[in-house]
């Protein structure tokens, strides 16, 4: 039997106690969503839009500069949404190294913009969805590589070894005092989009060496709509944002082998060697994804979404 979805319901005596509580009821059961996103340009703000497409719900790109109060203001007047996501920020091109000579363009988005944009939605009375990053931490005694040791939400961020890494880590503490932030923090993000150059796996493919690390990573395919029913969930505070577990480059390159190209070789080098061609170091670490999967039981494991989201879809070898 199809399901009844109404579009418009004319409640008449609506002060009434039957029909206040009908009301209540339909409210909880079809409520009206329109999300305001800021990051239209970036791979995530545009994943979200085409969620929200599937989804069917509506939504409009924030036009505003994230470092511009009244510009925030006027785009929740203009939009009334009722929650707010933040996909803006800086990274870097090509990578995080931009970050290092070009400090105050990463404190102005990444800092004060982010800051901005949750002070408003407080005063507005709006959930704001943060996409973060969970590259704040590194391994170290009480978490060491392959002990299947992960950083937990309350866990102090130990990594402060590229600029780009600080400055997440000095929005994502001032933002404990908003309680109408979620924070979610991303790794290493992964897609099925293969051409896609901020992919991780595309990123590492075209390298010409590559360390060889166990790491947490989020697969978006999995993880953006659950994002979204975050949203819906009223979910907040701070979200290891993963796949449960690790996995390693070499790893994640022996798959792309297997499904895409059979030919595909590469060679590994140390992180002392990796630290000669590069600007800032890098953070490597694991994640306790448990909060995550235990609001969301369905989550799987990172091996278990590559496999399923990203290389069957693109499978290029036959399994013949």
């Amino acid at each position: 039997m199809a399901t009844y979805e109404p579009k418009n319901i004319l409640i008449t005596g609506a002060a009434g106690f039957i029909a206040s509580h009908v009301a209540n009821r339909l409210i909880r059961s079809y409520p009206h969503y329109k999300f305001l996103i800021y990051g239209k340009t970036g791979w995530i703000g545009g994943l979200l839009g085409k969620i929200c497409e599937k989804q069917g719900i509506p939504y409009e790109y924030g036009k505003g500069r994230l470092q511009e109060r009244s510009q925030l203001l006027q785009d929740i007047r203009n939009v009334k949404p009722t929650h707010v996501f933040n996909a803006a920020g800086v990274t870097g091109r090509p990578n995080v190294d931009w970050c290092e000579t070009h400090k105050q363009d990463t404190i102005r988005t990444n800092v004060v913009g982010t800051l901005n944009l949750a002070d408003v939605c407080r005063e507005q009375g709006l959930l704001m969805i943060n996409y973060a990053t969970g590259c704040i931490f590194e391994y170290n005694a009480e978490h060491p590589e392959g002990s299947g040791i992960g950083f937990k939400e309350e866990d102090t961020p130990n990594f402060v070894g590229s600029f780009y890494s600080k400055t997440k880590a000095m929005v994502e503490e001032l933002l404990k005092d908003y309680d109408n932030v979620c924070t979610l923090r991303v790794r290493m993000p992964i897609s099925s989009d293969l051409s896609n150059p901020r992919n991780f796996i595309t990123k590492i493919a075209r390298y010409d060496k590559v360390v060889n690390i166990p790491n947490s990573m989020t697969i978006l395919d999995e993880l953006l709509p659950i994002s979204v029913e975050m949203a819906k969930r009223d979910c907040r505070g701070i979200w290891n944002f993963t796949n449960p577990g690790v996995v390693s480059h070499n790893e994640i390159l022996e798959m792309y082998k297997e499904y895409i190209n059979p030919d595909f070789k590469w060679t590994n080098f140390t992180l002392e060697e990796q630290a000669k061609v590069i600007v800032a170091p890098r953070s490597n670490n694991e994640m306790d994804a448990s909060k995550l999967k235990s609001e969301f039981p369905e989550l799987l494991s990172i091996k278990e979404s590559l496999i399923r989201n990203v290389f069957e879809p693109n499978r290029k070898v036959s399994t013949n």
